[in-house]
């Protein structure tokens, strides 16, 4: 039977170092992946013989919600450590019955596939001459999934009654917020190891519509874009995908996040592209204004600190970044970024200094002229203003942070670019 599977000593190990290795924050009950295999050492027998028995009841998810990346907040359940590892037991053991029946078009939390691949397979749509895109956004997906649709989907290949009895009850595992629990009637929120492969195994059916009816597509997780070649195919398209989902899956599309439009005026997975013939990826602006958000924080911290602390602090981040956007091939928003960011330090080190003449006898001092320097150091231009003038630009030259180690994102997209 298949919940032995689930349950083999082998298959509970390696769930486990995932589970670990991934980390993550503690669920209801406040145990941490440290606290796993010696709570399991003591307990697991009497779980396991609940599973088999039937009898097991997953804890609540804790409720966290996190900004999102458009705007808004998304709700995570965070899953005791315990559920987690019960689930990705069963993700490990479903994975390989579901997955070589998905799509090829879907890229989203499946082995050996991966975000590039899909902006890539989008570029190669485009590049044939589909010229329209229909975004499509589902209205807050994760939370409305229908339990029994989804179920039915999973019982079209297992048998397990066991194994569907565990999964219902973690899809029905309650949401506890302020030490009240809610039941959960819909949805599969986000946050436990099953959702994923849960989400793929009920949008497998929006793939092979579109596969029926001859689209080119590319879908990750609930992100899916539709290209066609004209904008009246993809009105029409967009309008009988919503009546297919509201009819099939009990899912609503969000008209307001969702348009037919150009490529090259939306963004998918942080990228867009050029209108070229053969379009170039490049960076979505919005994923470079969600980029500054998330370093103005350390900015802001670096005022007490030295220098050379902060690059330390930003260097982690700038690195994973450009090894995300490694793929783009228009490389001037990459310079620009790489100006904002040195523009941003040389702000530091201006409010460091403090007063006029702290600054005064800091640019004199570095080799700038008297009344260059008396200019800058008394004019009326505010840090973000002065940090953009020639004397602080001479004084602290950009060889100053390349000392200081701070990594180029152009010079270390250069490199990637040449690995690829």
């Amino acid at each position: 039977m298949l919940i032995e599977k689930v349950l083999h000593r082998d298959n509970l190990l390696e769930a486990h170092r995932r589970v670990v290795r991934n980390r993550g924050a503690p669920g209801v009950d406040g145990m941490t992946v440290d606290d796993l295999m010696p709570y399991c050492r003591q307990h697991w027998s009497s779980h396991r013989e609940e599973i088999l028995s039937g009898r097991y009841i997953p804890q609540p998810v804790r409720k966290v919600m996190i900004p999102k990346s458009g705007g808004g907040k998304r709700m995570l359940g965070i899953p005791t450590v315990l559920d987690r590892l019960i689930q990705q037991a069963l993700a490990q053991v479903l994975t390989p019955i579901f997955d070589p029946t998905f799509s090829t078009e879907s890229y989203g939390f499946r082995p050996r596939r991966s975000t590039h691949d899909a902006v890539l397979r989008a570029r190669d749509h485009i590049a044939a001459g589909h010229r329209w895109v229909v975004d499509l956004d589902l209205e807050k997906f994760f939370d409305q999934v229908h339990h029994d649709i989804l179920m039915a989907r999973v019982a079209r290949r297992i048998e397990d009654k066991r194994v569907l009895l565990l999964i219902r009850r973690y899809l029905q595992a309650g949401i506890m917020e302020g030490g009240v629990v809610s039941p959960r009637v819909k949805g599969t929120p986000q946050g436990g190891p099953l959702s994923p492969l849960l989400s793929n195994i009920l949008l497998d059916e929006l793939d092979k519509e579109l596969e029926r009816r001859g689209h080119r597509f590319v879908r990750y997780a609930d992100d899916t874009n539709v290209y066609v070649r004209s904008r009246q195919a993809g009105e029409r398209v967009l309008d009988s995908l919503e009546r297919f989902l509201d009819r099939r899956l009990r899912l609503k599309v969000n008209r307001s996040k969702s348009a037919v439009a150009r490529p090259w005026k939306r963004q998918f997975l942080g990228f867009s592209v050029t209108p070229n013939r053969q379009p170039r990826l490049k960076i979505a602006p919005q994923s470079v204004k969600r980029f500054k958000a998330k370093l103005r924080p350390i900015f802001r911290r670096a005022r007490g600190d030295n220098l050379s602390v902060t690059v330390q602090r930003l260097n982690p981040k700038l690195r994973g970044w450009i090894y995300y956007y490694r793929l783009v091939a228009v490389k001037g928003t990459i310079s620009e970024l790489d100006a904002w960011i040195r523009r941003r330090l040389r702000v530091v080190l201006w409010r460091h200094w403090k007063t006029p003449r702290t600054r005064f006898k800091r640019l004199m001092s570095l080799g700038v002229n008297r009344s260059k320097a008396a200019r800058a150091s008394w004019g009326r231009a505010g840090p973000w203003g002065s940090a953009a003038g020639s004397a602080i630009n001479f004084a602290v030259p950009n060889q100053r942070f390349r000392d200081l180690g701070l990594l180029s994102l152009h010079e270390k997209h250069l490199e990637l670019a040449m690995s690829l």
